[in-house]
């Protein structure tokens, strides 16, 4: 037996004075919670659930917990050495202007930023209204009929366009995607590392070539706006790429669009970009809601989610998640995308901002900023100065003529003015929404050129002006004043359940507390207003917190190196198997592309397996959930000449530490491959155990799980990556072209969503090694308690060794389907009723939900939550008994909305009572589903995905 480790005990009144307020089991909650269990100690608990061979034995090296005004002045210190100049290199990146009603009521609001995914659609219909707008707003901009409801970012979007491409292309053998010159040259960057392990060729071209090498073509992507600022039309470069049999992918601008014809109505195919500029932040690079939109035709292949209409058993309204939301994962090694999130949150404050401006608005803050940079270059013409493009909309490209660059350089610097130098010699000034007279004035000065009065007119190309209307619907013509949008969004943020109405006890998805503490500083200017491309002595801060925050999570971890890039799990996960990759080349053995993922793995790792350029082999798993570990061995052997990687999750994803986690690793070794470690479940690992110490080669972090970042409704996330130091040398560069054995950025910015790193250095810095240790032992002891007080209702599907579980556990519903003709998804519905989102349903076995309960949750709140359950199950034993109809009872009618129980006749064998208010704590708060039960299946039938077209009656 291990000796008692002091990292799991601490004063919880002392000098930790966040953790008690992180964690919500107290001291006196622990006897009663342990002796159900039937053990003494915490320590004894944790001994008996963790495999004693890959035990940390000794504290973490993190030092204490500060309080939260001592950490919140720590990083104040850090966020000080950032220097927030006056930036105007665009690149796809500006300036904005957040409306303060919009930052305080939804981006620094826990009732929008601690969501979860909208998978059950009767209490998210906040958000899928706001992320239906987002679409609108996108499909009337871009005049193509499909939008998603956002990605990472617009390089990410691009390189998905470009595998939509590749998989829509008709011509067989096709390998080779155009990208203009003078696209985002870090979008260029993404496609190069996308397309290397997929043998696709990139073929950067001059869109005003004559003749394009089309042979063996299969997509084209231009820039409209082109990156150096040029308008120029694509029309007849899009029918040509047409007449080739190619897919052509605009990359744009959501606010140029206000202006300019739209991508759809000059014939693209996809058009992709980014709504940083509708009042996100520039946070250093992220997070941000990129776009996506195309034609009907490619609505089942369109990447990441898409929010479409349905009606309710009522024959309202209602909205919920189409098409392809799930099938990516089902498809698993077969899917087009590994993309399962979207940034919700910030595609949410886009939609918003066009919401409040409206149309009108919007093209009001295009012209304006459109006539500050004609007057730009007007004045730059007469002072002698050549424009390289006569038309433009908000950026100028610049040469310098007799003018030294490196004197423009050192007069910018005095002025803290950034600019884009090209290499050339050439300079870029983007124009935004924050550029004001005085600023116009302040650039002309660096050149030496005085204002030219009345310039007028525009620079637009005549043809190009833009003739369609758009945002026509109510939503973005009823809410311009501060009061009527507050009131609007408060009405959303209503009809959806999140952290701040009850604990959300989602398995694999670590639903905790977003302390405020961790939330404010994304706020800060000195983090918020830096352009991601900013010189290096100018983000210094940035710096600091990046190797801090890198290092905490290598003594966490137990790697030796931390790659911060990947802006996502799915990005992460993608990320670590290119380093693989990358590694097995750097060994003369290229051949090593045989990837081995358990049956029971999440659906996007296949599929990041499958982009990463790797072939899947399935290995089985045993009755208890665990991998089989003598079919692991028999595979490995039989590819042992190509094994390029294990895909593992740990602990299992069915909840449960496998004992033979070092064999297992062991093995892969043997044969040449490394170990990915999946580490969606490393909430049970912080502080108890590391995967780099037994056995793990790489492994992906989400800090919107473990550290603390919160889901944002469905995102933002982050999930950087550990490798071991052997690895380290491939990890994503930070450079737009590696210059090493790098594999190339994986995201748009070179720090991925820099700007909400600060979250997760709170959390770890709040909690110290002590208390995240303990954090990892308390959510542990929860998820054993839920599984011991609901096991004599709902059997527990998969255990370990001593009969435990470990952060969540899985029960099994599905005997419920024979004895009484109940689904698991009635099960999740009723739940609503009870004030609940269900746990995660059908997932990793059909027909069972997986709960983990987290740390941060207080007791009485467990005990709610399994009271919940076990009335549920009740109520299930009637129907059983025959006392409730089999058809007519409270689990096949819930949830029951507001609107359903004020029906007369009320038509239900069950009271109204029973309906609605079937436990006691719902007389003092009831939150009420905004719709009944949605009918999935027609809204399939008749995608309907924005709010400009017209709904069809329901069926009869």
């Amino acid at each position: 037996m291990v000796s008692s480790l002091p990292q799991l005990e601490i004063n919880l009144e002392t000098e930790a004075e966040f953790v008690a307020r992180h964690i919500g089991i107290t001291p006196a909650d622990l006897p009663e919670m342990l002796s159900l269990l039937g053990y003494g100690s915490l320590e004894e608990l944790i001994n008996a659930v963790i495999p004693l061979g890959i035990r940390l034995q000794r504290p973490l090296a993190l030092g204490e917990g500060l309080g939260e005004v001592a950490a919140l002045q720590k990083l104040r210190t850090i966020a000080e050495k950032n220097q927030v100049w006056r930036s105007y290199i665009g690149m796809g990146y500006y300036n904005c202007i957040t409306p303060a009603v919009i930052q305080r009521n939804i981006l620094e609001n826990p009732g929008w930023y601690t969501a979860y995914t909208p998978y059950q659609a009767e209490i998210a219909q906040g958000r899928l209204e706001a992320l239906l707008n987002f679409q609108t707003l996108v499909s009337d901009l871009t005049a193509l009929p499909i939008a998603n409801a956002s990605l990472l970012d617009e390089a990410t979007a691009a390189a998905e366009a470009m595998t939509l491409s590749l998989n829509a292309c008709r011509q067989k053998g096709a390998k080779r995607f155009l990208v203009a010159q003078d696209c985002h040259p870090q979008t260029l960057a993404v496609l190069r590392t996308r397309a290397l392990p997929l043998g696709i060729e990139l073929v950067p071209v001059d869109p005003l070539g004559e003749e394009l090498p089309w042979e063996n073509a299969f997509g084209l992507l231009l820039q409209y706006p082109a990156s150096d600022g040029a308008v120029r039309s694509p029309q007849a470069l899009i029918a040509a790429a047409h007449e080739q049999g190619l897919l052509v992918t605009v990359a744009t601008d959501l606010l140029a669009l206000t202006l300019l014809t739209p991508p759809g109505e000059l014939g693209a195919d996809i058009a992709v970009g980014s709504s940083q500029r509708f009042g996100v932040p520039l946070g250093y690079g992220g997070p941000h809601a990129a776009f996506f939109a195309t034609r009907e035709e490619f609505k089942r292949q369109l990447p990441g989610r898409l929010v479409g209409v349905s009606h309710d058993a009522l024959g309202q309204k209602a909205l919920r998640l189409a098409l392809q939301t799930r099938e990516q994962h089902i498809r698993r090694e077969k899917a087009t995308s590994n993309i399962c999130t979207a940034q919700v949150l910030l595609a949410v404050v886009a939609s918003m901002y066009a919401v409040y401006h409206g149309p009108e608005g919007l093209r009001q803050i295009a012209e304006r900023i459109h006539q500050r940079a004609v007057t730009l270059g007007a004045s730059l013409e007469a002072a002698g100065y050549q424009l390289y493009h006569s038309e433009f909309f908000d950026t100028l490209r610049i040469g310098l003529g007799n003018l030294p660059v490196q004197v423009l350089r050192e007069r910018a610097a005095a002025a803290q003015i950034n600019l884009r130098y090209f290499d050339d010699g050439s300079v870029g000034i983007s124009l935004d929404e924050t550029t004001t007279e005085q600023d116009v004035v302040d650039l002309l000065k660096l050149f030496g050129a005085p204002p030219v009065a009345g310039s007028g007119g525009d620079r637009l190309p005549p043809t190009l002006k833009r003739q369609s209307v758009y945002l026509q619907h109510p939503v973005f013509q009823e809410y311009h004043s501060e009061h009527a949008l507050l009131r609007y969004m408060h009405r959303l943020q209503a009809k959806d359940l999140s952290l701040t109405t009850s604990m959300i006890p989602l398995g694999s998805c670590t639903m905790k507390l977003n302390a405020a503490a961790e939330m404010l500083p994304i706020s800060w200017p000195e983090f918020n207003q830096l352009h991601p491309f900013v010189p290096p002595e100018q983000a210094q801060g940035y710096r600091q917190l990046f190797q801090e925050l890198e290092a905490m999570l290598a003594e966490i971890t137990g790697f030796e190196a931390i790659s911060l890039q990947p802006n996502a799990g799915s990005q992460g996960e993608y990320a670590g198997l290119l380093v693989i990759r990358q590694y097995h080349h750097s060994r003369g053995e290229p051949q090593r592309n045989v990837c081995l993922i358990p049956t029971s793995a999440h659906g996007t790792n296949p599929a990041s397996a499958v982009m990463a350029g790797m072939q899947v082999v399935a290995v089985n798993c045993d009755a208890q959930g665990n991998i089989d570990v003598a079919d692991l061995a028999a595979k490995a052997e039989t590819y042992s000449d190509r094994l390029g990687a294990l895909m593992i999750t740990y602990p299992s994803t069915h909840g449960v530490f496998e004992t033979e986690i070092r064999q297992i690793c062991e093995i892969i070794h043997r044969y040449g491959g490394q170990v990915y470690m999946d580490g969606a479940n490393m909430n049970a690992q912080v502080g108890l155990c590391r995967p780099g110490d037994f056995g793990a080669d790489v492994c992906h972090l989400n800090l919107h799980k473990t550290f603390c970042i919160p889901h944002g409704g469905g995102g933002p996330g982050v999930g950087p990556i550990g490798v071991k130091a052997h690895l380290a040398p491939f990890l994503p560069t930070t450079r737009l072209i590696p210059q090493g054995a790098e594999i190339g950025p994986v995201t748009a910015a070179p720090w991925g969503s820099a700007s909400i790193l600060p979250i997760s250095w709170m959390y770890i810095t709040l909690m110290g090694g002590t208390g995240l240790t303990r954090a990892t032992a308390i959510a542990i002891l929860n998820a054993n308690y839920v599984a011991k007080r609901l096991e004599p209702y709902y059997p527990v599907l998969y255990k370990g060794a001593h009969g435990l579980v470990a952060h969540e556990c899985i029960l099994d519903l599905r005997p419920l389907k024979k004895s009484a003709g109940i689904e698991v998804e009635d099960v999740a519905k009723r739940l609503m009723d009870y004030g609940f989102h269900a746990p995660t349903v059908s997932w990793p076995v059909p027909g069972t939900m997986m709960i983990e309960p987290t740390e941060s949750e207080t007791k009485a709140e467990l005990d709610r939550f399994c009271d919940a359950m076990i009335a549920i199950r009740r109520e299930i034993a009637e129907i059983e008994a025959g006392v409730s109809d089999p058809q007519q009872n409270p689990l096949k009618n819930a949830p029951h909305p507001a609107l359903m129980l004020a029906q007369d006749p009320w038509p239900y064998p069950y009271s109204r009572e029973v309906a609605a208010y079937p436990a006691p704590w719902l007389r003092e708060y009831k939150f009420w589903p905004a719709v009944a039960r949605i009918d999935n299946a027609y809204g399939d039938r008749h995608l309907v995905c924005s709010c400009s077209t017209p709904i069809t009656a329901p069926e009869s």
